[in-house]
Formats: C-alpha cells, structure tokens, sequence
C-alpha cells in the first residue's frame, strides 16, 4: 500500500520525450568519433546504465522485485501504473543501499520513460513484462555469464530448452537497446534469423538449445549481442591502468582498453587512438591486435609474445587474405583462451 501511495508522485500524464533523457541521449553525439559500432554503442549503454542507476541493481534483486509483484507471466502487457510500481519497489530497494546515489523518483521517471522508448514505439502505454524484463537485466550489475542465464531463462521452456521461436524473441527484444541508440543496423537490424540460425548451426541441430549451449555461443559474441560483452568490458576498463606507452599519442600510463599488437613487439595503441582510428605508417589496420580491458598477467605477455613471433615474418598480404573472424577489429581476452582450447 505504501509504495501506491508513492506513485501518486509521479506524473499522471506520461512523457515519452523527458528532458534528461532527451538530453542525456543528445550528449551521446561525442562518442560519434568511435569508429567501430559495438564500442561505440556499448558505451552509449554504459552512460544510459549509469544515468538510470541500474549499474548498482544486482540481477537477484531484479528477479526478487518481479516475483514480488507476481510477474510470471511473460506475455502479460504492463500499464504505466503497473510499470511504475515495479520499478518504485526496484529503486527503493537501490536507495536503502545507496542513498547518496539514488533519487527514486527521477530514476522511475527515468527508467519508465526510457522502456516506454525502448518497447512502446506505438505509444499505447502498455509494455510487455518480457521486454521490461530483457530490458532491466541487460543493464543491469552482475556477471556476464549470470546475465546470460538470467536471459536465457526468460524465453526457455518448461524443460530448460529453447527453441528458434523462443531464441528470435530473445534476440529481438535485446536489440530493441541497441535499436533505441540509433544502433541497430550495425547488428543485423530487426532480422534474427540469421543470428538464430547461427546459434543452431553452432550447436548443431535444429529443434531446441540448452542453457550451456546458448552461453558457449554468446561467449563467442554473434553479431546480433556483441554489445553486451562490450559493455561489461567497458566497465572493466574504466579504472585499468596499463604500464605501457600508446606508440601515438604517447600516453603513459595507458588508461581504459589497451590494444597490443599481435604483429609488432611493444606496439601498444591506447583507448582513444584506437577508437579514432589512429595508426602508425608502419602497423596497417589489417594486421592482428590483442584487446585488454584489464593489466595484463606475465601468462598473458609470454602467449602475446609467442604469437608476435609467429606473425613476425608474415607479410600483409598474408592478413589480408587471413581476415579475423567475429564482428570486433580485435581479438579478446576469451577469443584468445577459445583459440588455445
């Protein structure tokens, strides 16, 4: 009763255009230096996350407040009232542990105009708990491979099994972020079926997909998700502090992601040059590089050194002809540890 009482507060008339987020979404327009879409988008998430205080929402309390307010039923449309007292328990819960950091009813207000955009482009002020649901899990704190589970149990069966239908629906209400931040073609657009057909094929078969299964593919980032794993690398990146030298702009310590060459020694670009698209004369944009989102480990030196030498002699052409796979210009961390396995 108390936390209807609360949501007399709010405005009875919804906005789908409030002037934060208007221009929260307008101060997105420096990051357009980024060159490469699933950073780029990735960090226009990372100060959506922030801007809606969901980076301090934990998954299971996410998942405490839905079954709270009884929302079991995935294909139930919310009203805005319904909406808004979901994310009042939500927020509330935030403030008991972050009182300086949380304004409850500008992070409702927020919240609630921001899944309006997201999920309710015909503005009939209904939105489906799937998507809600989908939507406040993908921003949310917590590790990635939890948010995958937590995604994957959204869609699944009875069984514990996915099948395509269930996937494309998944896959179609994440994209809705990326689609909201002027993002979406860069990720295959409103078509899923090539990233379900992805999925199946890496699995191989075509009927369902188990839970294991579906994480094993999104830890090889399809192009439909790639931003998500971004984001959390983002995030990660945020407070690294590399000891070395960006061989363009001469920073030092190197701050944020660092990119190491897997084709010349001590070649290291630091976050801005690479996003800009900065390179030497002599590093071409074709040859292999290595991405850190965190310092580097004296194992992860000895395998990055190990590939230089192997690269060393190989000619331009040789990459040219070699293209990496994936829908990143670098390898990963977990692209690496794959390729050994």
């Amino acid at each position: 009763a108390s936390l209807q009482i609360k949501t007399i507060d709010f405005q009875q008339t919804t906005s789908w255009d409030h002037p934060k987020m208007t221009q929260l979404f307008q101060s997105m327009a420096d990051l357009s230096h980024v060159r490469f879409s699933a950073y780029r988008t990735a960090m226009k998430s990372r100060r959506l996350q922030k801007a809606l205080c969901l980076d301090l929402m934990e998954l299971s309390i996410a998942q405490s407040v839905f079954d709270q307010h009884k929302l079991t039923h995935n294909g139930q449309l919310l009203e805005i009232p319904s909406i808004i007292n979901c994310l009042c328990t939500i927020y509330h819960e935030l403030q008991q542990v972050h009182p300086d950091l949380v304004n409850v009813p500008l992070c409702v207000d927020l919240c609630l105009n921001w899944l309006l955009k997201v999920y309710d482009s015909d503005r009939s002020g209904k939105v489906q708990v799937l998507s809600m649901k989908i939507g406040l899990f993908s921003l949310s704190k917590g590790p990635l491979k939890d948010k995958y589970k937590y995604l994957f149990a959204q869609v699944a069966g009875a069984a514990g099994v996915c099948n395509q239908r269930q996937l494309a629906l998944l896959l179609h209400n994440s994209i809705q972020i990326p689609h909201q931040l002027g993002e979406a073609a860069a990720f295959g657009g409103s078509n899923m079926e090539p990233s379900v057909r992805s999925c199946f094929q890496n699995v191989g078969r075509n009927d369902v997909i188990e839970l294991q299964q579906f994480v094993d593919w999104m830890h090889l980032e399809p192009q439909s998700m790639v931003w998500l794993p971004v984001l959390h690398r983002v995030v990660a990146a945020e407070t690294a502090k590399h000891q070395a030298k960006c061989n363009i702009c001469k920073e030092c310590p190197m701050v944020g992601f660092r990119y190491r060459s897997l084709k010349h020694f001590n070649y290291n670009v630091c976050q801005m040059c690479f996003f800009s698209g900065r390179i030497s004369k002599d590093h071409h944009l074709s040859y292999p590089m290595v991405e850190y989102c965190t310092p580097t480990t004296s194992g992860e030196d000895v395998r990055d050194f190990t590939k230089v030498l192997k690269n060393k002699f190989r000619s331009k052409k040789y990459f040219t002809k070699h293209p990496r796979l994936g829908y990143l210009p670098v390898q990963t961390i977990l692209e690496e540890e794959h390729l050994e396995t």
